[in-house]
């Protein structure tokens, strides 16, 4: 990777529908070199996918809740089980196993705290829990889906 590929992703970032021609132009490259460096950055898994962001709240998703879960066990088997379960609830959107007090960070988007009672009650019979607590998300103060392109380790092997 080189700084024209970050410039590159620093684009399609922001907007992942630029026109291959726009995109050239605005790196300074011809269509071609540019779209084998899009191809490139797709084989290496640096761009994993291509995806449309929904605005929740447009979708009757009002209500954004953080959950932490503390489990009941430690083992592969509550593990694989948990997993399972958790992933079959569309609602939530996001999973991250954590270190510290909690086990694990849930981000679910609801229409209200009655969808939210609907998915808590799927969530408890997932798999055995020690503890949930939930916290509703009052504003949300920066949420992007760009990464800093800062640390990139470049083809110079300089930051």
């Amino acid at each position: 990777m080189d700084k024209k590929d970050l410039e590159i992703l620093q684009i399609l970032q922001k907007d992942a529908s630029v026109p291959l021609s726009d995109l050239a132009q605005a790196v300074h490259l011809s269509t071609t070199p540019c779209w084998r460096r899009l191809q490139k950055l797709q084989e290496e898994g640096v761009i994993r996918q291509h995806v449309v962001l929904c605005d929740p709240a447009r979708l009757n998703l009002g209500l954004t809740v953080m959950v932490t879960l503390k489990a009941a066990q430690h083992n592969e088997k509550w593990m694989q089980k948990f997993i399972t379960g958790v992933k079959d609830i569309p609602e939530i959107v996001e999973i991250l196993r954590m270190s510290g007090d909690i086990d694990y960070l849930l981000k679910v988007h609801v229409p209200d705290m009655a969808g939210f009672d609907l998915v808590y009650k799927k969530l408890v019979k997932v798999a055995d829990l020690q503890d949930v607590s939930s916290s509703f998300v009052m504003e949300v103060i920066k949420s992007t889906t760009a990464l800093p392109l800062d640390y990139a380790i470049l083809k110079s092997g300089k930051n």
